[in-house]
């Protein structure tokens, strides 16, 4: 692009802080100030730094763009209409609206030009660290000495917010010890956030910080010096290191009674101060969504640039292909997010009469699906000596500074761990799995529930999954994250019984784009062994797919109980069913590894494994009773753990909660014989410990934990 004079990068920049102003200001809702403050830093970045295709917006070789900084969406959705992207002016004026693609904060897959969902303060920025680890992954498999066929940057605009949370110390700490060359960060170092001064809460050395975490730092003393800011993009891009820039703004840029203040903040200017800002700009006041011709144009240099940046990697490309046409096949599998031919064809199984914890299942699936599929890519937070989720093949390669290998060591740092995956997910080519203790999941929550609300195919390994850990004791335990996990939309939550369940997870967890709407999956998994159950050879593969299905069915007849089951508390079931034979009641095992997936299925289908004539149901988990009413019915009793565990080996904790064979078939005996129902306490609370109250019988059909009737 030929550079502007003076007064028309004035003018384009202007464009966009009011595109920013009446966007927000029509909405009656947003955050102005920002993007008033920050476009000249948006511009240089867009029109003389990013390499993009407004027409090819999934163009594989792109730079990426972040706006970590996601309540200034306005700003992003401006520069998007203005360099020829599917947003319309009508769109920009549908800000925030019901049905339009421009919602409050940028969402993936609603607006064409958006590469991640931001808004959550810390996460785009971790994601794009995430996305400069892909890019350097895939083009180390990839690339070729004559054929650079990956090759791009990351840019990202962050805020201070950004930059208090933790999550994107942790992620940044990683992107230094890693020398991410590619990653370009632009601080809007405006000294406002929403209560007031930044100095009210944060007076840090800010680059001193990012320097320590080995990162290229620079400083640009005036925000609205285009010039500035691009000699110091051109320098960072020189560098073999993360870089941080830090851009002095100001936020509310040009409002006469606003400039400086948290008032720009997260409100529109008012009508009277968005007349007087565009007269200080030297516009019309009475011109509102106005793009002038000469911006227009320029701006809309990005879409023949882009054209041609894209005809020159397709006949990169092209070249390419007919060199190496193999890894050209294989890149556009991947890229294009297909699974290889059997690519399950030698997952592993179990006999029965076997016994194998589900976190040593896993690490052999994943052995076998590394094989079949290389895009599989991750690691663990500090525990992969526990997760069990190296990658063994090649001698063990680490994913380090010098040496992009296939295992990712993300130390102990589990939210930056599951925003980075976002961040892999997010560019392509990849199918990546993170892991940590099931307990740990809270850490990292705030990344998992983005990954289910942008749909995004992450697989979580989380192991040691309940009080069966044993003597690591209550902090380690999980028993409400079962409830809790659940709870998030569009994260399937799977918890396999034994070894070939926990294969059959896998196989779900990579084939869930597949056979439905994309997002994360999440494996419990045991660091006890398991006994492999018999049925779970031949059925888990389908059962599992399905959410649930019938383990082991009554002898003789009908059932009149059903015994559901999840987990290391399946065996339990199976155990205690054919104890409830022995005693003359029909008893059915149902395993239900993944209530979402179940509750997915047609209704035939569910009945068939749960059939409504069937009402005396018993539950069993090792985790709260939160939730289980919906399987166990009004005439079913439940099994949980509504209190917090306790530092023992694992089989005298699961004997002391009563987590038994013989507890399980005897709340079956009273369920059918006495019409036993509602929550039914396994077994005492530790010393110490403190069971959740329960609801009584004030017309619910609940057992308060503490009632000894029911012990």
């Amino acid at each position: 692009m030929t550079l502007p004079d003076a007064r028309l990068e004035r003018l384009a920049v202007d464009t966009i802080r009011t595109l920013s102003i009446d966007g927000v200001q029509q909405a009656n809702s947003g955050h102005p100030g920002a993007p008033m403050g920050a476009a000249p830093m948006a511009f240089a970045i867009w029109t003389r730094h990013l390499r993009h295709a407004p027409t090819h917006p999934d163009w594989p070789n792109r730079d990426r763009f972040v706006l970590s900084a996601g309540h200034a969406s306005m700003l992003l959705y401006s520069l998007l209409h203005l360099t020829g992207y599917g947003v319309s002016l009508d769109d920009l004026k549908a800000f925030r609206q019901w049905g339009s693609i421009t919602p409050g904060h940028p969402e993936y897959g609603v607006t064409p030009g958006v590469e991640a969902t931001t808004g959550p303060l810390g996460q785009g920025l971790s994601n794009a660290v995430g996305m400069a680890i892909a890019e350097r992954r895939l083009a180390a498999e990839f690339n070729k000495p004559d054929h650079a066929i990956i090759d791009h940057r990351t840019y990202v605009i962050c805020s201070d917010g950004d930059l208090q949370e933790g999550v994107s110390a942790e992620a940044s700490s990683l992107a230094g010890h890693l020398r991410l060359g590619k990653l370009i960060v632009l601080y809007d170092d405006n000294h406002i956030q929403l209560d007031g001064p930044t100095a009210m809460a944060f007076s840090e050395d800010v680059l001193g910080r990012y320097a320590a975490y080995g990162w290229h730092t620079q400083r640009v003393v005036d925000g609205t010096d285009v010039g500035a800011i691009s000699a110091a993009i051109d320098t960072a891009e020189a560098d073999p290191r993360p870089s941080m820039i830090a851009v002095r703004t100001h936020i509310g840029f040009g409002s006469p009674n606003k400039q400086d203040s948290q008032k720009a903040h997260g409100a529109p200017l008012g009508p009277d101060e968005v007349r007087l800002t565009k007269e200080a700009y030297g516009w019309d006041p009475d011109k509102t969504f106005f793009v002038p011709d000469e911006a227009g144009e320029l701006f809309r240099q990005a879409v023949p640039q882009g054209e041609q940046l894209v005809a020159e990697w397709h006949q990169r490309h092209e070249a390419y292909t007919a060199a190496y046409p193999a890894e050209a096949a294989e890149l556009q599998r991947r890229l294009g997010g297909r699974l290889a031919e059997a690519w399950d064809a030698a997952l592993p199984s179990w006999d029965r009469g076997s016994e194998v914890a589900t976190r040593n299942a896993s690490q052999d699936a994943i052995q076998v699906l590394a094989a079949a599929l290389p895009e599989l890519f991750g690691g663990s937070a500090d525990l992969s000596e526990s997760n069990l989720t190296d990658v063994k093949a090649n001698g063990h390669d680490h994913f380090e500074a010098d040496s992009p290998g296939r295992n990712l060591r993300f130390g102990v740092r589990e939210h930056g761990m599951g925003s980075i995956a976002n961040g892999i997910a997010y560019h392509g080519g990849f199918l990546p799995y993170v892991a940590t203790f099931l307990t740990f999941s809270d850490y990292m929550r705030g990344a998992v529930r983005l990954a289910a609300l942008s749909g995004l195919h992450v697989t979580y390994v989380w192991t040691h999954d309940s009080v069966g850990l044993g003597e690591d004791g209550p902090t380690h335990q999980p028993v409400e994250h079962y409830a809790a996990l659940r709870a998030i939309p569009n994260l399937w939550f799977v918890r396999p019984g034994d070894g070939n369940e926990a294969a059959a997870a896998w196989a779900l967890a990579v084939e869930r784009p597949t056979i439905a709407a994309p997002g994360p999956v999440a494996l419990a998994l045991t660091r006890q062994k398991l006994p492999t159950l018999p049925g779970t050879k031949e059925h888990a593969r389908e059962g599992v797919r399905r959410g649930g299905y019938v383990l082991r069915d009554a002898a003789n007849g009908a059932p009149e109980v059903i015994l559901i089951g999840t987990g290391s508390e399946l065996q339990l079931c199976a155990a205690a069913a054919d104890a409830l034979e022995a005693d003359g009641i029909a008893a059915r095992v149902v395993s239900l590894p993944c209530w979402e997936r179940f509750e997915a299925q047609d209704q035939s289908y569910r009945d068939s494994v749960l059939p409504p004539a069937v009402r005396k149901r018993v539950t069993v988990e090792v985790g709260v009773s939160f939730g289980w009413d919906r399987w166990a019915g009004d005439e079913g009793a439940i099994i949980g753990l509504d209190h917090f565990g306790a530092s023992a080996p694992a089989g005298t904790i699961f004997k002391e909660f009563g987590f038994t064979a013989d507890k399980v078939a005897d709340v079956g005996r009273r369920v059918v014989r006495e019409g036993l129902h509602g929550r039914v306490p396994a077994g005492s609370a530790p010393h110490g410990a403190h069971p959740s109250p329960g609801t009584g019988d004030s017309g619910t059909g609940r057992t308060p934990a503490s009632d000894p009737g029911h012990d």
